[in-house]
């Protein structure tokens, strides 16, 4: 999977849109209690997040990888096929 589009949530939710379409959320609490994502604690620290395509990053250092994310989001639904003229 490659991450198409990334939008942060409140609660620790990550919203995904996929490059095949796919439209997800994907819940980063569970990790919270690494110490590689304490920082992300801070809801201000967890809106820090940039999009890598493969993988998902925050400006303390922490990461996902996009093979993470497909094995445990919920897919909600499909985004509109892209057209181009």
């Amino acid at each position: 999977m490659r991450i198409a589009e990334l939008h942060p949530q409140p609660n620790w939710v990550l919203s995904i849109v996929a490059d095949d379409g796919r439209v997800g959320s994907f819940d980063v609490s569970p990790y919270l209690g690494y110490e590689a994502f304490e920082e992300l604690r801070d809801p201000s620290e967890f809106m820090k997040i940039s999009n890598g395509g493969y993988f998902v990053e925050w400006d303390c250092g922490a990461d996902l990888s996009a093979d993470t994310i497909e094995a445990r989001w919920q897919v909600v639904g499909n985004a509109a096929p892209q057209t181009t003229a």
